[in-house]
């Protein structure tokens, strides 16, 4: 099983929780098991042609997933997948 870590703007698809269990071998089914489970999720996660939006940043064992394989990162029992929201704005 994969831990996925839930952000705050997403609990409330996700019933609060802040961490869910998939069975996913890369970060494509991962959205596709959170999807089957928790119905909106992808649609927040990725654009409508299957690509993560610019604004949310994944990371599997602490490693962005931009710097490995994107959305093709293979993952295995054991990983865990933070979902992370961009934050921006706000000035010194």
């Amino acid at each position: 099983m994969i831990q996925v870590r839930i952000p705050t703007p997403l609990r409330k698809l996700t019933g609060g929780k802040t961490e869910v269990e998939v069975e996913a071998t890369d970060i494509v089914s991962v959205v596709a098991a959170l999807e089957a489970a928790y119905p909106g999720l992808k649609e927040r996660l990725c654009d409508e042609g299957g690509e993560l939006r610019k604004f949310i940043n994944i990371y599997v064992n602490e490693e962005d997933i931009r710097f490995q394989k994107g959305i093709h990162t293979a993952i295995k029992a054991g990983d865990y997948v933070s979902i992370v929201p961009a934050v921006a704005g706000g000035s010194y």
